[in-house]
């Protein structure tokens, strides 16, 4: 979860660092509660492996340097905590996913070859994994394309200059965060769709809880709802925006973050990020109520039955609880751990935690003598459902690099000599 500088890329980030500079005496640093807006909800990093010494006389000696160079400059750029370098890691990993490609190809038969090593902080503890299948590379390597774009789209949200009462967001950022979010669910779709697949059950086994299936899927889908929040924003300050497209807006975000809680609803075992990614689904999933009832109300206050009146007001007074339920979820949200700091309402939330209880007042005061009299239509309408219109970016992988497709491999021979060397080392290191 994150913040401008203060992330779950910052944490785990952070973890990694205290492992690759081993030795270096760290400075202590302020303990800051972020603020979390666009939920980031894992963020794993790559550990050291030695590609070299695996693929030595395997593949070309220049196809092996660049596959490690190019891993290794990944991970000497996630040392970085400063969101600033989310470009920089986001391009390496671009440039690492041709070369990568090919490990994954059946017919050079390399696909179990080398055990890669990831690093994940759990509950403030360093997680390391090792598996020993290029497929889980892949998916580690877009997993966490995905997180960082999460992350770019929180930059967006949140200014650098964090006013604690009052949060205004320009049409542009929200409209880029919109952007970004479709992309990291394209990203978590193709893991889903394309790259699970290819994993064969024992390994599926070993995966790390944010790499299985429905938290990918539950992630995409929340990423989906956040995207379609912010529409619903942007839709408030257009004047062309009918009260019909705020409230179709309004039931699509209670739609997808339902789906987002069925995918979470096979495991009960959450803990830790887990756990704090649910409560924030939670919470989400009463705000998009809240927002759907409030609208759907006003559309159906316009008929002239007194049902419709009393239907109405039954959607404002559900509206006004779900937003006090809303405010509680949002409070255990951010006690969880790791705890963070509520953000200030802006966008859909912010217009209506002043407009729901006013109405919700007014209503029911206006149409209070019906509330007596037709008792039997006291009955909270459903709310309509609609073809959800927001969908995943298309992701493909880049064609696998052209060295893999080079008809003349120079792969020299290894004399008994170096090969008992590489065999004394990797003992050493293990």
């Amino acid at each position: 979860m994150l913040l401008v500088d203060i992330s779950p890329l910052t944490r785990a980030m952070g973890c990694a660092v205290s492992v690759y500079a081993a030795g270096k005496k760290k400075k202590k640093k302020k303990s800051i509660i972020p603020e979390v807006s666009i939920l980031v909800p894992s963020m794993s990093v790559p550990a050291q492996c030695d590609l070299q010494r695996t693929l030595k006389g395997v593949i070309p000696k220049d196809l092996a340097d660049r596959l490690t160079s190019m891993r290794n400059q990944i991970l000497l750029i996630a040392q970085d905590t400063d969101v600033s370098a989310i470009d920089e890691l986001q391009k390496a990993l671009e440039e690492y996913l041709p070369l990568l490609v090919g490990l994954t190809r059946k017919e050079f038969g390399l696909q179990e070859l080398i055990g890669f090593k990831w690093r994940n902080l759990e509950d403030g503890q360093e997680q390391e994994i090792s598996v020993a299948n290029s497929w889980f590379e892949l998916l580690s390597v877009l997993h966490m394309m995905a997180m960082l774009t999460l992350v770019e789209a929180n930059t967006k949200v949140i200014p650098k200059e964090s006013d604690m009462t009052e949060r205004v967001v320009s049409g542009d950022c929200m409209r880029d965060a919109v952007d970004l979010l479709l992309k990291a669910a394209g990203y978590l779709d193709f893991c889903v769709q394309d790259v699970l697949v290819h994993l064969p059950p024992d390994v599926k086994n070993q995966l790390p809880k944010d790499l299985h299936q429905g938290i990918l899927e539950a992630t995409s889908n929340q990423a989906l709802a956040q995207g379609t929040e912010i529409q619903l924003g942007l839709a408030l300050e257009s004047q062309n925006a009918t009260l019909s497209v705020k409230r179709r807006l309004a039931c699509e975000a209670v739609s997808y973050y339902g789906q987002a809680l069925y995918c979470l609803s096979g495991d009960n075992n959450f803990h830790g990020t887990a756990k704090k990614h649910l409560l924030f689904i939670k919470w989400k999933y009463l705000e998009a109520k809240a927002a759907a009832y409030y609208y759907h109300g006003i559309i159906v206050d316009k008929g002239t039955e007194p049902s419709c009146h009393v239907s109405a007001v039954c959607c404002f007074l559900a509206a006004d609880k779900l937003l006090a339920e809303s405010k509680k979820a949002s409070l255990s949200f951010c006690l969880a751990e790791p705890v963070t700091r509520t953000p200030p309402a802006w966008g859909v939330m912010k217009h209506l935690n002043k407009k729901v209880p006013e109405t919700a007042a007014k209503k029911s005061q206006m149409y209070g003598y019906l509330l007596d009299q037709e008792k039997d239509l006291q009955v909270l309408p459903d709310l309509p459902e609609f073809q959800l219109s927001l969908k995943p970016d298309d992701y493909t992988l880049p064609e696998a690099d052209s060295t893999w497709d080079s008809e003349k491999w120079d792969i020299p021979g290894q004399s008994l000599k170096e090969h008992l060397k590489d065999c004394e080392d990797g003992v050493a290191t293990e």
